[in-house]
């Protein structure tokens, strides 16, 4: 039995032992993923910075539609190269389409109106005028026939003829001559065509309609979204289904607007838009002289940037801090510089970069 405690007491021993041993090792510290920025000149401003696609001028081109409706079709994709003018997406557009299309129909009635009264006198018209002149003549020349007769009789012998017929033959022939007066004056009327008031009216009625169904196609087109320039399709915010209206796309996750669609140029050049403290405005060199690097984060990729200009505004530093008020008011100075995208490194607009410049 003591032999059996004594062994029991040396292999917990020496279990003890090997467990103080173990729980002793210290692990070595593992390396880190990459190498954090480091300053590569002596005396150098650091700024923070954010990818943007290279433009002349300005940022990428966010576009908003001029109306407001419900996505139906949407043409391009992300990443898509576009051309100016190219069309990107459909609104619906139901309710204007035949609003649009009564109004041409409204127009073209009018002008062909104007048409009909400039066209005046028709020669079928004319000709009925002067058939009307016609019978009109002939029946004067029958009714003053008639009181020749009448007349002739009477002189010869008083009792043959009644005064009263006589005065009828006489009557008749007066209205006879008055009937081919009328009907002269309707002939010079029909050939004198359509009176120039009615033509300068009609043609002012035609303008006026025509003019509303150019304001009408107009609003039409808007309904359907055109690339304002040349560039590549870098954020698409809608689907079909997806409401918009003049400040944007509803955006889910932040509960705010957002552009319908992101325009930028192509992926071969990159700006780097950097906000300079105000505190170190003062330090920038001169631009001829300006020196600047770009690290990338997660990286240890470091490249030299060209410096393309200066954003001569310094503004509240909002665009990468996403808030419209800070309890302390950080102000900074744009500066924007170009780099070229190297092959095997993924850069993509929107990212943040650490930006060291030399003094």
């Amino acid at each position: 039995m003591k032999k059996i405690v004594f062994t029991l007491s040396i292999v917990g021993l020496l279990a003890g032992c090997i467990s103080a041993y173990l729980f002793g090792l210290v692990e070595p510290t593992l390396p880190p993923a990459f190498a954090p920025p480091s300053n590569p000149y002596p005396s150098g401003i650091y700024a923070e910075g954010i990818i943007e696609s290279d433009q002349p001028s300005g940022e990428n081109i966010n576009v908003y539609p001029e109306v407001a409706g419900t996505v139906t079709q949407i043409l391009v994709s992300e990443g898509q190269a576009v051309r100016k003018g190219q069309p990107l997406l459909y609104i619906g557009d139901s309710v204007l389409r035949p609003t649009v299309a009564q109004q041409k129909s409204q127009a073209e009635a009018a002008r062909t109106l104007l048409e009909e009264l400039k066209a005046q006198p028709r020669k079928e018209t004319l000709d009925v005028a002067k058939a009307q002149v016609d019978a009109a003549l002939a029946a004067l020349k029958t009714t003053q026939d008639e009181l020749a007769k009448q007349q002739n009789a009477y002189e010869l012998n008083p009792k043959s003829i009644s005064r009263d017929a006589l005065d009828s033959a006489a009557n008749a022939a007066a209205v006879a001559k008055a009937n081919l007066e009328v009907a002269q004056k309707q002939y010079e009327l029909t050939k004198a065509g359509a009176w120039v008031y009615d033509i300068n009216n009609q043609e002012r009625t035609a303008n006026a309609l025509q003019k509303a169904y150019e304001s009408s196609s107009a609003l039409l087109a808007k309904y359907t979204l055109y690339a304002p320039r040349d560039g590549v399709v870098m954020a698409m915010n809608v689907t079909p289904g997806s409401y918009i209206s003049m400040q944007g796309a509803y955006e889910q996750y932040t509960q705010g607007v957002t552009p319908v669609l992101v325009l930028g140029s192509g992926q071969t050049w990159l700006n780097v838009r950097c906000y300079v403290d105000e505190i170190l405005v003062p330090r920038l060199p001169d631009p001829a002289k300006i020196k600047a690097q770009m690290s990338v984060r997660g990286s240890t990729a470091k490249m030299p940037m060209q410096f393309v200009r200066v954003q001569p505004f310094v503004s509240p530093k909002i665009e990468l801090a996403d808030q419209r008020t800070e309890r302390v008011d950080v102000r900074v100075l744009p500066v924007i510089f170009k780099v070229k995208k190297p092959a095997g490194t993924n850069l993509y607009p929107g990212e943040l970069v650490d930006v060291y410049i030399g003094q």
